[in-house]
């Protein structure tokens, strides 16, 4: 806090009373005027933009002599010098192309997208606005080398280079510098409480680790929301959007979209704004019925557990339950379950607001203090280790932050409660122990087995028939959905968060964070030179039902600094090379700290040619459920490995009979999460064992306590442009140390691993638990790929774009079978669109497509292949300058063929729509 407190009052002392005050106008070729053209002091951060009819005013501390840099999207950037105060100024900007629009992500400070020292992608007004996708978060899928795996249809999860699940802790979003990833889960859920469409300014992504910046979160890259300061954009504007969703197993159900945004600027001093948004909406319902393990099993087979039915975890050895006598066969049975569309009713809600208000107390200088705060509720579907209903959700955001030309400090606060939100698959399980407990179901279905051969089976019973036959009885009386019975048994479990009776998802977890940044362009000559830090502590707090918390929440803090050096060199009058230097170190008061260097440079040859390289490492700290989870998931528990975590889980087992009688074990032992670390053996030899009976085959796992994970980036691209041709190509290999993942162990609940003996004696008896541990591999991953996007005009001015992805990880699976990487993304993307805005007068139009090659997709809550799959999305606008509005009418997955991005989620319909946006052009 003493660094942060000195770059404040370094900031402070830097304020300068003068003032340049500048106006103007900007025009395109044929005198049009250019809402929202970005106008930038060159080297700095200091700008405002145009109104609605083009005009600007621009006010700075800075003494002219100075260049002010003019740019918008889809048209050349203009640098105008400014040698006067009161300068009036008249700017007209030729039709540009991608490469002229600027980015502030990639190295803190406006620069040209051309010039930047490492890959970036830009969503502006523009592609917002024409975006044949149903609003601007789902347009991000059309940029080149992003992966958005659906969840849900308020739920989706931006990514890029791989490695991901719907969990995705690798992947930072900021929205106007604010963490938007929740307290609980430890990652951004898609724009659920997020930005509004009318509110977004830009929207940048940076692929790849950058952690040299922005810190251990920003590990496989980040999503950049800017929002519009209602200093340079005020007004009334609104958009409304219905439609229907289409769905084969859901049907046609409608959908709204509702955004609002007022700001008003009251003097040069005081400005305000407020946002609300509403969507509504049918989600993707999951109806596979598909057996998870084994595709070619059906509701017939004993041991079936289908994909999207739940209940059916529960299981047991059949005779191993009766004794092992005999009279039953030595099968494995399971319970029956309920589908997903039983226990959920696919309501898609999101409601979120936010408010700023924006003061600046010097007229004439950018110093500029200001409070924003976001609140967001909303439901949704989040699938993890099971699939959980988020109902009611509620994050809210708190922010103060004080800024000028060339520093920034700001903190805020983020907290959530789980609402209503429940975990599905408990749900099923707990209201099949309301009716019946797991012993008097197992029990009545040995019982009515045995008693058909202990009669004669004088039906003729085939072995299949027996197993009905005591499956039909043993679910006599069962509580079917629709009834008062299931209705009441459901409204019980997910009001509880014991999930060994109930199903509640409980938190209320927060984090506070501040960070700071100065930028000493305009007191050093030779180079830019910036120089930064962060702090942040985490309050866990779910009561015990995700976090060992149960008796306190649970508190840990981390803190970064970092520098950067950026530095011009004019090799010749047509030849100029960037060269950009930075490095932070991060410090979490549960690891060593660790340091994140970054070196690049970019050499530009006749202004219309880039080609960059980069090095960089970076790293992540293990997230909060890394850290501190205690959850029985059913098929196994998950347990942190933070070395204070060890022992705060805990829990009692009942020894099986032959446990006690033959190796005189208690009637039940305590176990804590320290067996799975520390007396545990690898999943797939446990396996390997109850199929051969040979304890020669076992392996002791005792994973390792978890530790940041390391990433060694290499990187290579070029931007250039061909005439009317645009080409934008990347590639890069990447190196990871101490890779964080999940494997999967048994303990036995008594003997020691590896002893030979009782251990193996409890896993024979079936006496072991099954966790989910939390460590690092020592596996070789390694991963690669490159990127090409090509834009052009054709037939006299329309958009042609399209992009090719090749993404592929170096992996020995078979020698690392227990691990899993969870790599989630295909080998090929193609994407492409076409269109133009203004095919006649006012009308316009845009057609994207998407294909995706099938991949793996591998998770907690299962694995399975993704097929590949083809989208067409395509929408018409027209739009009423008078009435400074747009009428848009479009339709997703146009041609309706189904699919789906990751395993055990609904299948992806159609989505027809038609919006109305008033004064947001």
């Amino acid at each position: 806090m003493r660094t942060i407190l000195s770059i404040v009052l370094l900031c402070f002392s830097g304020i300068a009373f003068s003032q340049t005050t500048i106006t103007g106008t900007v025009v395109d070729d044929s005198q049009q005027p250019i809402p929202s053209a970005n106008v930038i002091i060159d080297g700095t951060s200091v700008g405002t933009a145009t109104d609605f009819d083009g005009n600007f005013t621009l006010t700075t501390n800075q003494n002219p002599p100075f260049t002010i840099q003019v740019s918008s999207v889809g048209f050349a950037t203009e640098n105008v010098e400014i040698t006067s105060n009161n300068q009036n100024i008249n700017v007209v900007l030729a039709e540009g192309t991608s490469l002229d629009e600027v980015v502030i992500s990639a190295s803190r400070t406006p620069e040209r997208i051309f010039e930047s020292p490492v890959t970036v992608e830009r969503f502006g007004l523009r592609e917002i606005k024409n975006t044949a996708s149903a609003d601007f978060y789902d347009g991000l899928e059309n940029l080149k080398g992003v992966d958005v795996n659906t969840n849900s249809l308020t739920f989706k999860s931006v990514n890029t280079r791989g490695f991901a699940t719907f969990a995705n802790t690798r992947f930072m979003q900021l929205v106007d510098g604010m963490d938007n990833s929740t307290p609980a889960l430890n990652f951004p859920i898609g724009n659920l409480v997020g930005m509004t469409e009318t509110d977004v300014l830009s929207v940048e992504l940076l692929p790849g680790a950058s952690s040299a910046l922005y810190g251990a979160n920003a590990f496989n890259g980040i999503l950049f929301m800017r929002s519009k300061n209602p200093f340079d954009h005020t007004g009334i504007s609104g958009s409304i959007k219905r439609g229907i969703t289409s769905q084969e197993s859901a049907g046609d159900n409608p959908y709204t979209d509702l955004s609002i945004r007022m700001a008003h600027k009251f003097s040069d001093k005081f400005a305000a704004k407020v946002n609300f948004g509403y969507l509504k909406g049918t989600d993707w319902q999951a109806t596979s019925e598909v057996d998870k393990i084994d595709p070619t099993r059906t509701r017939a087979n004993t041991d079936y557990d289908g994909i999207n039915v739940y209940g059916d975890e529960v299981a047991a050895n059949i005779n191993a339950l009766a004794g092992g006598t005999g009279l039953v066969p030595d099968v494995v049975v399971s319970r029956t379950g309920y589908n997903e569309r039983d226990l959920t009713n696919y309501n898609a809600e999101s409601i979120k607001a936010d408010w700023g208000l924006y003061y600046r107390p010097i007229e004439g200088n950018n110093l500029e203090f200001s409070y924003v705060g976001k609140v967001g509720t909303g439901s949704t579907i989040y699938q993890g280790t099971n699939r959980y209903n988020i109902n009611g959700f509620f994050q809210q955001q708190h922010k103060l932050e004080v800024r000028n030309d060339n520093f920034f400090v700001r903190a805020y606060e983020v907290s959530d409660k789980a609402g209503d939100s429940y975990d599905m698959v408990f749900t099923g399980i707990n209201i099949n122990r309301a009716w019946k407990s797991d012993a008097d179901w197992f029990g009545d279905y040995i019982n009515t087995f045995v008693g058909i051969d202990l009669a004669g089976n004088p039906l003729g019973l085939s072995e299949q028939q027996k197993h009905d036959a005591a499956r039909a009885a043993a679910d006599t009386g069962r509580y079917l959905p629709g009834t008062p019975e299931y209705q009441a048994a459901f409204n019980t479990s997910i009001a509880n968060p014991d999930l060994s009776v109930g199903s509640k998802f409980q938190d209320a977890s927060k984090y506070f964070h501040s960070d700071a940044n100065y930028n000493f362009g305009d007191q050093i000559d030779w180079a830019e030179i910036q120089v930064g830090g962060s702090y942040r502590k985490y309050t866990l707090n779910s009561g015990g039902t995700i976090y060992t918390d149960a008796d306190s929440p649970i508190e840990y803090s981390e803190f970064g600094v970092y520098s950067q050096v950026q530095k011009d060199v004019e090799l010749s009058e047509d030849m100029e090379l960037k060269i950009t230097a930075s490095g932070r170190y991060d410090k979490s008061e549960l690891f060593d700290g660790f340091f994140s260097p970054r070196l690049s440079a970019g050499l530009t040859l006749n202004r219309n040619h880039n080609i960059r390289a980069s090095a960089q490492t970076g790293f992540r700290n293990p997230t909060t459920q890394d850290l501190f989870i205690g959850l029985d998931a059913g098929r196994a528990v998950l347990v942190g490995s933070a070395e204070s975590n060890l022992d705060r889980y805990s829990r009692s087992y009942d020894i099986s009979l032959e446990g006690q009688t033959m190796f005189g074990q208690p009637a039940t032992v305590t176990q804590s999460g320290r067996a799975a670390y520390e007396n545990s053996y690898s999943a797939s030899s446990v396996n390997a064992f109850a199929a051969s009976g040979n304890p020669a085959l076992l392996t002791v796992a005792n994973p390792e306590i978890i530790k940041p994970e390391k990433v060694t980036s290499f990187e290579v691209g070029y931007r250039g442009k061909f005439e009317s041709l645009i080409v934008d190509f990347s590639t890069y290999y990447n190196k990871y140390e101490d890779f964080i993942s999940q494997e999967v162990v048994v303990s036995p609940l008594y003997g020691t691993a590896g002893d030979g003996g009782l251990s193996v004696a409890a896993l024979a008896n079936g006496d072991v638990q099954a966790y989910s541990a939390y460590t690092n591999s020592d596996a070789d991953v390694k991963s690669y790929g490159a990127s090409i996007g090509l834009s052009t005009k054709v037939f006299g001015g329309f958009d042609l774009g399209g992009s090719y992805t090749f993404t592929k990880q170096d992996f020995d699976q078979a020698a690392n079978p227990d691990f899993q990487t969870n790599f989630n993304t295909p080998e090929h993307k193609f994407k492409a669109t076409f269109g133009h805005t203004e095919v006649f007068e006012n009308f316009g139009f845009n057609i994207a497509y998407r294909f995706s090659d099938d991949y793996f997709w591998e998770a907690t809550f299962g694995n399975g292949i993704v097929p590949e799959f083809h989208v067409l999305d395509a929408q018409i606008n027209y739009k009423i300058p008078s009435l400074k509005s747009i009428i848009k009418v479009g339709a997703t997955n146009l041609t309706g063929d189904e699919y789906f991005t990751a395993f055990g989620t609904g299948f992806i319909g159609s989505m027809y729509y038609a919006s109305l946006t008033i004064n947001n052009l």
